[in-house]
């Protein structure tokens, strides 16, 4: 079964070919560098941005499958208004497309673009959850089938991006539970604003990640672990913001200066730590000791290595997107969680109706 995914749901257009878990070729363009300005993504750059590169980066996912009768085109040759992909379609199985959540402007443009080649050559599509990718990034393969990662479930599922922070109950392939999650800002969103309000640029995590990585003391300032004494294993990240915000303004320029490293350490620390707790207190509820994560912030090694300190504690696994580019967004996980929901029957019925969901949730 080999399917084409389309990936729009935020500041990345993506598009891979993926056969099983297997994957075949990847595409993705990201939009940082049009956002930076902006501290942040900007939904109408992200939506126009989306429509002007979504043609090329799927004629790109087509033709880099290695294992195309096809033969390999340059750049320059698929850019060519010309250029016909219809050889390319009659190898592809199924559509599958992100429906939700995400932005409600940049989702429509992957959907439009998905039912408009499921008419022309006569596709079925699948719709998929973003976070159902995200789950699925761990147990991803290259096209050698590699690595080898056996199904163990149940897993206890962390998501951990700038848009989502969330603890799932992972049951079976299409069975998700969500136990807790962020009740303001998302993990990666919070270290965004940290890095915005201490002047370090944007995307914020990364460079948080490089400045904590040359302190000494991880944690010298003792900032809060929010609802960590809460019944629920909800979090909540926005009072931590606040705290670093007024410690900052606080703080006279010279101190700020020589203490720059300290702070975005300690928030970055603070940040991991809240989400460790909940991650805790979910597996002793369950007994789930089995652990799988997704999201851009799982690239952070500080975090794996935290997660791997809960896994070896619990007598239990941790298992990571095998490679880097699965931890951001990008569609070769929405074609593997799309695998497995062709095989239980899962296509859009109605195309009409077929709409994005920027609020999806698991529920």
């Amino acid at each position: 079964m080999r399917i084409l995914s389309i990936e729009t749901s935020c500041d990345e257009t993506a598009a891979a070919v993926t056969e099983g878990r297997k994957v075949l070729s990847s595409s993705v363009y990201s939009q940082i560098l049009l956002h930076k300005k902006w501290g942040g993504v900007v939904p109408s750059i992200a939506k126009k941005a989306h429509q002007e590169r979504i043609d090329l980066v799927i004629k790109e996912a087509l033709v880099r499958v290695k294992n195309s009768k096809s033969e390999a085109r340059s750049t320059k040759q698929i850019k060519n208004s010309n250029f016909d992909i219809r050889a390319y379609m009659k190898n592809i199985d199924f559509i599958a497309v992100t429906y939700g959540p995400g932005l409600a402007i940049a989702l429509e443009v992957g959907i439009d673009k998905a039912k408009e080649l499921a008419k022309k050559y006569n596709k079925k599509i699948i719709p998929v959850n973003h976070m159902e990718g995200h789950i699925y990034s761990s147990f991803a393969q290259n096209s050698m089938s590699n690595p080898v990662r056996p199904f163990g479930f149940p897993y206890m599922a962390l998501l951990v991006s700038g848009g989502h922070t969330e603890i799932v109950l992972w049951e079976d392939y299409l069975k998700f539970k969500v136990l807790g999650e962020t009740v303001d800002d998302a993990a990666g969103e919070a270290l965004d604003k940290a890095s915005k309000i201490l002047g370090l640029g944007y995307p914020g995590g990364p460079v948080i990640e490089r400045i904590a990585q040359k302190v000494e003391n991880r944690d010298i300032f003792k900032f809060p672990r929010p609802m960590r004494r809460s019944n629920d294993l909800n979090l909540s990240f926005s009072g931590l913001k606040t705290s670093l915000y007024y410690l900052s303004k606080d703080s006279n320029s010279m101190f700020k200066v020589e203490k720059l490293n300290d702070l975005a350490s300690s928030f970055q620390e603070a940040v991991f730590e809240s989400i460790i707790i909940k991650l805790k207190k979910a597996i002793d509820l369950t007994r789930v000791k089995n652990i799988t994560v997704g999201g851009g912030v799982v690239a952070n090694q500080r975090f794996r290595n935290l997660l791997r300190g809960v896994a070896k504690e619990v007598n239990g696994t941790v298992v990571f997107p095998p490679y880097k580019y699965l931890c951001t967004d990008n569609a070769a996980m929405i074609g593997v969680a799309a695998h497995y929901k062709a095989q239980a029957g899962i296509f859009v019925k109605n195309m009409k109706s077929f709409e994005r969901e920027p609020r999806l949730s698991f529920i």
